[in-house]
């Protein structure tokens, strides 16, 4: 089995990655610390976001009819992880979760709307799936959704809604009919976040960052905004959550933090040698560089999958369980590693690389349940994947 890219995909990814380097400034750091939804950070998406549009790699695998270029899963793959290497990936819920969704459940109105703007970045999309009471076990949600006329009307509560402060839509599943088995009652909705009825309320992590609860009261959302079939929201999110498992995390950010972890070992003495000269270090960032390339190579088998227009259902919670496991332990090798300079922020003398480590340690718990805890995945691979019983 040849497992190398071929000449198509390295050309590709160096023309990618050559345009990144002269494109995006050298402060990866700052934007991994979480600044980039500073004013500053905002602008330079904006930016950032127009000189894609002109090399049109906004939507690099979307068919060409819906803003895309057609190109192979795996170059799309390539796309995503080396945007996110450089902690640049706009439009990332539009792109990764509710594009390709549509283009397989959607109406041909809302392709023809909703596809091209997320193409052009010119629409954001927030996730509303997570409930105080519902969370990986997603089908127990209870905001409802009740027609009236040519509306549905909303009502309920959403948490960890990131992103609904400053998104234009939200991608919400709500409950259509409460007499069905809770897996058949629930419906997809594209909602304007500007619609009467929507409240947002921070919530702010032990990262720091900023993520959100939403309340829904009495919002009215037109029936053309409902999303394929009525109670069949469902399967939807289903195929939408092994997407978002694939990109939601964008992996090429785990390989910078991976490589600025190798220099700080090589430039940092302990001992009258460099860190990278002691054995349990080498040792343990050895241990680290075989689980880098075995996470890639899920990645690309997932988009092989994708490529050959296989949703990747248990391949998709392997890969997101692998790598932000695999997050989780690279970020305590990282604060072990440092010592006492791992604990400096951001800003503080002697931060060990700039206060990285101490940002990512403390952001690297999120994603093992963030878009399904790492137990609901290992539930999905034991019995989709290897057929045990429930």
């Amino acid at each position: 089995m040849d497992f190398a890219y071929s000449k198509q995909e390295r050309r590709f990814q160096k023309e990618l990655h050559d345009f990144l380097t002269k494109e995006v400034p050298t402060d990866i750091k700052s934007r991994m610390l979480g600044q980039i939804e500073s004013e500053s950070g905002q602008a330079f998406q904006r930016d950032f976001i127009k000189k894609l549009i002109e090399k049109k790699w906004m939507a690099v695998s979307w068919p060409k009819e819906y803003g895309g270029q057609a190109k192979p899963a795996i170059e799309q793959l390539l796309y995503a992880w080396e945007l996110s290497y450089f902690h640049v990936s706009p439009g990332q819920t539009g792109m990764s979760v509710v594009g390709p969704t549509l283009i397989h459940f959607g109406t041909e109105e809302q392709k023809q709307t909703f596809l091209p703007m997320i193409a052009r970045g010119e629409v954001t999309f927030c996730l509303g799936y997570t409930e105080p009471n519902a969370g990986s076990d997603l089908a127990s949600l209870q905001t409802r959704a009740d027609r009236d006329g040519d509306d549905w009307v909303i009502n309920g509560q959403k948490i960890f809604t990131s992103g609904a402060d400053r998104s234009d839509y939200c991608w919400l599943a709500a409950r259509t009919d409460q007499s069905v088995p809770k897996h058949k009652g629930i419906s997809m909705f594209l909602v304007d976040m500007k619609t009467p009825g929507i409240s947002v309320q921070p919530l702010i992590t032990l990262a720091g960052y900023r993520t959100n609860i939403t309340y829904w009261d009495n919002v009215r959302v037109p029936a053309s905004r409902l999303v394929g079939e009525v109670n069949r929201g469902w399967y939807y999110a289903a195929a939408a959550l092994d997407f978002e498992r694939i990109a939601l995390f964008p992996w090429g950010r785990l390989e910078y933090e991976f490589d600025e972890l190798v220099r700080y070992c090589k430039g940092t003495m302990r001992g009258g040698k460099p860190l990278s000269k002691h054995p349990e270090v080498r040792k343990r960032v050895a241990a680290l560089s075989i689980e880098m390339s075995a996470m890639k190579l899920l990645a690309v088998r997932a988009a092989w999958m994708i490529g050959r227009n296989r949703i990747p259902n248990y391949e998709a919670s392997m890969l997101k369980m692998f790598a932000t496991e695999f997050q989780q332990r690279l970020s305590n090798a990282g604060m072990q590693i440092a010592g006492l300079f791992g604990l400096l922020p951001d800003g503080a003398p002697h931060a060990a690389l700039d206060g990285l480590i101490n940002y990512r340690y403390r952001y690297a718990v999120m994603p093992t349940f963030g878009g399904g805890s790492s137990e609901l995945m290992r539930n999905i691979i034991a019995q989709r994947g290897l057929g045990l019983p429930r």
